[in-house]
C-alpha cells in the first residue's frame, strides 16, 4: 500500500507521520486490496480538514472530516474509512 500525504498551510512533524501511517496501516485489517491512499490535510483558520481518497480494486473511495483539531480529524477521518471499506468488502463477497 502506498501512502501519500500532502500538506496545506499545516507544518506535519514526523511524530503526527508516524501516528497517521500506523492509522492508515490498520486499515488493511479490514480489507488487504487497499493500493494507494492520498491523505490531504489542512487548516484555515480553527478548522482543521483531513480528507483521504482511498483506492481499492479499481474503486475510489472518499472521505473528509473536519474538527477543531487535527488529531481528532485524523482520527474521525478514519473511522469513516473503516465503515466504508466494510461496507466495500462486503459488497465484492456478496457479488
Amino acid at each position: 500500500m502506498h501512502v501519500n500525504i500532502t500538506t496545506k498551510d499545516y507544518h506535519l512533524d514526523a511524530k503526527l507521520r508516524s501516528s497517521i501511517e500506523r492509522k492508515i496501516a490498520k486499515l488493511e485489517r479490514h480489507y488487504n486490496r487497499i493500493t494507494s491512499v492520498h491523505l490531504m490535510l489542512s487548516v484555515t483558520k480553527v478548522n482543521h480538514r483531513a480528507e483521504a481518497s482511498v483506492r481499492v480494486d479499481g474503486n475510489e473511495l472518499f472521505a473528509e472530516s473536519v474538527e477543531s483539531d487535527m488529531r481528532s480529524a485524523i482520527d474521525a477521518l478514519t473511522s469513516k474509512l473503516e465503515r466504508q471499506i466494510s461496507r466495500h468488502k462486503d459488497k465484492v463477497t456478496r457479488h
